[in-house]
């Protein structure tokens, strides 16, 4: 919704705000249905996913796979036909990514990381295109922010799940880097780059002032997170870099947001 919000004129059509997240969601629904549907085998062997419906035998394959289509072709119908064009096939291309790209690299690289935050990252396009807005620079900023985010975010999944994702087979960063030096690295490598990507709103013309100082003082904070797990390895504060992470988002898509409410 936060693309949505920023791509609309002073009055908020919530009509059509309301269509597009119900169709988001039933995008969303579907190829998170369909990834499962491709790793029932690999979810059956992992402690975390051993209970869903496929490895629990509470669906078939089948119903599971024309559940996550039929629901996926709704979602994008609705886009389509009650919200906008554009915004159906920038919803479509964040689908194909994650269930036709993503899910079967998942298994073979551990860059599929890199290629799973490309949908990740749609959404913010998604919503401003709901509202006739041109793909300018200015949203492409929060596409970046979140593709970006997504890294050190995923990194902290990895680590702390390692053992999981090495029974599932998956070549992830964090399973086979074995002290995480390596992983803890590069997860201060992508927070210390959104300081500079979080303040791309306001020199595009998205947000003003007051974002542009809470956005250097949350992404700096959240740099320092990530320093402070590197220099503690093994302590299990990937925990703290992933909770780190979420409050990072969260907060940074409020002050977005609240920078452009018309406050006297």
């Amino acid at each position: 919704m936060v693309g949505f919000f920023l791509g609309s004129p002073s009055e908020i059509d919530l009509a059509t705000g309301a269509l597009m997240v119900i169709g988001m969601i039933a995008v969303v629904g579907g190829g998170n249905a369909l990834n499962q549907y491709w790793e029932r085998d690999v979810d059956a062997l992992m402690h975390r996913t051993r209970n869903r419906p496929l490895p629990t035998g509470r669906l078939t394959s089948t119903e599971a796979m024309i559940f996550g289509m039929v629901l996926s072709l709704a979602g994008l119908a609705l886009l389509v036909f009650a919200v906008a064009p554009i915004a159906a096939a920038l919803a479509f291309g964040g689908w194909t990514t994650y269930v036709l790209v993503y899910t079967p690299l998942k298994q073979r690289t551990a860059a599929s990381t890199l290629v799973g935050a490309v949908p990740g990252a749609v959404p913010p396009l998604v919503g401003w295109a709901a509202v006739g807005g041109t793909l300018e620079p200015a949203i492409w900023s929060l596409f970046a922010i979140i593709f970006v985010w997504q890294i050190p975010h995923f990194f902290a999944i990895s680590r702390h799940y390692r053992e999981d994702y090495k029974r599932g087979g998956f070549p992830m960063l964090g399973v086979y880097d074995t002290d995480g030096s390596v992983t803890g690295l590069l997860t201060v490598a992508y927070s210390l780059l959104l300081v500079p990507l979080a303040i791309l709103p306001t020199i595009l013309g998205l947000a003003g002032a007051n974002y542009l100082y809470g956005s250097l003082a949350l992404s700096t904070g959240f740099f320092a997170v990530t320093v402070w797990s590197l220099r503690t390895l093994g302590a299990g504060h990937e925990r703290w870099v992933f909770l780190g992470s979420l409050i990072y988002l969260t907060v940074l898509m409020a002050m977005l947001v609240i920078d452009r409410l018309p406050i006297a």
